[in-house]
């Protein structure tokens, strides 16, 4: 569904628009308060328009660019495609990770939510130096890396791209592809996952569990035994 500005300045949507907000982190509805001025998108002819909406769930106001289609005489024809010009933080169980670890993740992220693709990689190759460095878990961190590429299904180009950004000999010298940091962002958050959290959840669980089974067991008197209260 297209959006549309109308010679009265008004907007035209037939559908509500819901996104991730990135302040509150709700899943809300987009209200236009701020749109582009009909006489001013007609005298100036952008390929571009921004909007201003509103978050329904937090109230803050959430900046967006979308395509001009076409111009005509009652009305505007706007792209439905609706670019977030502030986009939500990528998410992580940061409290498993060690320190050093986390700080660099973290930089990563926020690096990729930029589009910075250079400083994202650059900061996944020294997160995984920092998780390599660490002794105290088993798996090796290129082989978590192996497996979760052959799982996710990548062509072998975009994984041999990967292996060079994380584990060649230099630094990389060029910006991955937007569609190679969409895959190294997946596989790196699973590499992270298997080598800290799911060690650290399936140990957590695995002593409440026998800590609850060893509170019932006490309780229960066997057969044959008399309860001498």
């Amino acid at each position: 569904m297209s959006l549309y500005v109308k010679n009265d300045n008004s907007l035209e949507q037939a559908e509500t628009v819901t996104r991730e907000c990135p302040h509150c982190g709700a899943s809300a509805q987009l209200i236009p308060v701020s749109t582009p001025a009909y006489a001013a998108l007609m005298e100036s002819r952008p390929r571009h328009a921004g909007i201003c909406f509103r978050c329904a769930a937090c109230n803050e106001p959430r900046f967006a660019r979308v395509a001009v289609r076409s111009f005509g005489p009652d009305r505007i024809e706007l792209s439905s495609n609706i670019v977030d010009i502030e986009r939500p933080k990528e998410r992580f169980q940061f409290g498993y990770l060690p320190a050093n670890v986390e700080r660099l993740f973290r930089e990563a992220l926020d690096c990729y939510t930029a589009d910075l693709f250079m400083a994202f990689a650059v900061m996944c190759r020294r997160t995984v130096q920092a998780a390599r460095a660490d002794i105290h878990v088993r798996m090796q961190v290129q082989d978590l890396f192996n497996e979760a590429v052959a799982l996710s299904e990548v062509d072998a180009q975009t994984g041999a791209v990967l292996e060079t950004l994380l584990f060649g000999a230099a630094e990389p010298e060029l910006a991955p592809a937007a569609e190679e940091a969409a895959a190294l962002i997946e596989i790196i958050k699973d590499v992270l996952y298997q080598r800290y959290v799911r060690d650290a959840k399936l140990k957590a669980a695995v002593r409440m569990r026998r800590y609850f089974a060893g509170e019932t067991t006490q309780k229960i008197t066997p057969i044959g035994v008399k309860n001498r209260g």
